[in-house]
């Protein structure tokens, strides 16, 4: 079964000039796939630009309402990191409609998983506030439609953007339908992500942040989804995993201070994808999210498709970086497998 796949030249129009995110990283990423043919063998799926109703699933209305009217009076900075333009609104309601579609298309099993090659991104932003460049929660947004529309019991979010979700968490803290599950240097912004921040209510249990210390690379990342990420999922058994996928944490992204590869991330993905395939019959769907070198990014997101696709991932040019153990990991992963019983 193919690999769905959402991106739409409207995601240009948010016109942020040299805000680090801007649409150059689509349009170099778009270059890559496009250069080695890989678009070829994905199913294209169309952006549509998503209700009122359907963003507010994970946000609240008068703050959908007030998106929507600071585009139409011309845009403007809502803090010192994020920015709305005349066509935001527009642009936002895209991704999330081009999520959601492909939401539908996984779990109405026209394609096996997809990739949403989108922006802005999501998951800073809380279901009253936007911050940290980001307006919509599109992956939020698709994890309530899972269960608020489509039925499903338990999903889970796996997000292994550099910086921690603090809007997806917010949304989901006391809803033990949707496992959230985030890698994250720490501390960094937006502040938010402890090891002890771990839900509350019914969703007791269900928020598990893994605070990576700086300097964290391949080996680092492998061994959070080893121990923490992948029994954690097992435990839960999702019906449908969704992945904010941040790219941030590449050694080369000057935006943070870890060290992953492109290699370090292929792994990271495949070791999601062999976790849905166990459980969920491979319902897997990944939305971009942080990302900012020129060529990292595509080549990150390349590695991705290609996994999806389960074929020989192709050598990337930027290579690895050898790095020692951070100070204060294994101490870190031993208290987050102790908080949660792992």
């Amino acid at each position: 079964m193919s690999v769905g796949f959402v991106y739409d030249p409207i995601f240009l129009k948010h016109d942020t000039g040299t805000h680090p995110e801007n649409g150059d990283r689509m349009t170099a990423t778009m270059a890559l796939l496009e250069e080695c043919g890989i678009l070829n063998n994905l199913t294209r799926l169309a952006a549509r630009a998503a209700s009122e109703d359907e963003i507010a699933l994970a946000h609240a209305p008068q703050y959908v309402r007030a998106v929507r009217e600071a585009a139409e009076g011309g845009g403007g900075w809502v803090d010192p990191d994020t920015l709305i333009t005349p066509r935001s609104y527009d642009v936002a309601a895209h991704v999330v409609g081009g999520t959601l579609d492909a939401l539908d298309a996984v779990l109405q099993n026209e394609v096996r998983s997809a990739f949403c090659l989108v922006r802005p991104p999501g998951h800073h932003a809380t279901p009253v506030q936007a911050m940290g460049f980001c307006l919509f929660n599109h992956v939020a947004i698709a994890a309530a439609a899972a269960v608020e529309k489509h039925g499903l019991e338990r999903v889970a979010i796996v997000d292994y953007d550099v910086h921690h979700g603090n809007g997806t968490q917010d949304a989901f803290f006391e809803d033990g339908r949707v496992l959230y599950i985030s890698t994250h240097e720490f501390p960094f912004y937006p502040g938010t992500g402890r090891a002890d921040e771990t839900g509350r209510g019914e969703g007791a249990g269900t928020t598990i942040n893994i605070p990576m210390p700086h300097g964290s690379g391949d080996e680092e990342h492998r061994l959070a989804f080893a121990d923490v990420v992948v029994p954690a999922l097992r435990r839960f058994q999702p019906e449908l995993i969704l992945v904010s996928a941040g790219y941030d944490a590449h050694f080369a992204d000057e935006i943070a201070m870890q060290q992953l590869s492109v290699d370090g991330y292929g792994a990271l993905v495949a070791m999601t994808k062999a976790a849905a395939e166990e459980l969920c019959g491979g319902k897997l769907l990944f939305a971009q999210e942080g990302g900012y070198h020129p060529v990292a990014l595509p080549w990150c997101v390349r590695r991705t498709i290609e996994i999806l696709r389960g074929v020989e991932p192709t050598p990337d040019p930027l290579g690895t970086v050898a790095t020692p153990v951070p100070a204060g990991f294994d101490e870190m992963l031993a208290r987050v497998r102790s908080l949660h019983g792992l």
